[in-house]
């Protein structure tokens, strides 16, 4: 079920505490997806060879110039692989103890002790993630960001499974504009139950694109969520993405 898990994206947000529970989406999406590049990234759990080393807070950072060096590794191999962004390094030398036991607990519970917005740090985001792509829990300074990366991260996977075909079977390619932000925050009250979106399930005609979307509830373990949807892919889905191929304009379809 793993090898299949990017073609359905799970949605859990949780807009009180700024954060969401996803599978399907990996880091490189991720980072693709994002509304300005990521600058420098403080490890917190990782495998990866070749960061830096912080002496205050004992922990390996991965640079700018280091980072296309990180995107290219099997990051869903470490295990593990949670992190923090940060502007520079003196942010990090002039962390406080306390906010160091913060960063730790945030990596080793993959949970917020309090708000993990660091002021000398400045990062926008936390990322914590088991097997990536499989669990992740992403916290986001700005739910904005969120919102923005979805209208990124759809074409993007929609483009790399190569879902467009002439009527002859033969692949073409297609470039797929972004969904307007506002039609995806239609959807924001469907990701606060925990929802999916399947783009394994996509209907097509000649005139448009469905990708179905069904509400399972809250999970923390994918496994379960998947058995979930499993059961429930049957069943008649409670919204619809709809992809008009003529007009190139997205929209959405609820019950």
């Amino acid at each position: 079920m793993k090898n299949e898990h990017r073609e359905i994206i799970y949605l859990h947000l949780h807009a009180s505490d700024r954060f969401v529970i996803s599978s399907g989406i990996g880091f490189q999406e991720f980072a693709f997806s994002i509304p300005k590049p990521l600058q420098n990234l403080l490890l917190l759990k990782h495998r990866f060879d070749d960061g830096e080393f912080n002496m205050n807070t004992l922990l390996e950072f991965v640079t700018q110039e280091n980072l296309p060096q990180l995107l290219k590794e099997d990051v869903n191999g470490y295990g593990d692989f949670c992190w923090v962004d940060f502007d520079d390094e003196m942010g990090l030398d002039e962390l406080e103890g306390y906010e160091i036991a913060e960063l730790l607990y945030l990596g080793h519970a993959k949970a917020h002790l309090k708000p993990p917005f660091f002021r000398k740090l400045n990062n926008h985001y936390v990322y914590l993630s088991h097997d990536d792509g499989w669990f992740n829990k992403t916290y986001y300074r700005s739910l904005d960001t969120f919102f923005y990366m979805l209208t990124k991260l759809l074409p993007l996977k929609m483009e790399r499974l190569k879902l467009e075909r002439t009527w002859l079977g033969i692949k073409k390619k297609n470039e797929y504009p972004d969904v307007p932000v506002e039609t995806l925050m239609r959807l924001s009250h469907l990701m606060a139950e925990g929802m999916t979106i399947s783009l394994k399930h996509i209907q097509q005609t000649r005139s448009r694109l469905e990708i179905p979307i069904w509400v399972l509830g809250d999970f923390i373990h994918m496994d379960d969520m998947m058995e979930s949807f499993l059961d429930t892919v049957g069943h008649e889905p409670e919204a619809k993405i709809i992809y008009q191929r003529k007009t190139r304009e997205w929209a959405i379809i609820q019950k």
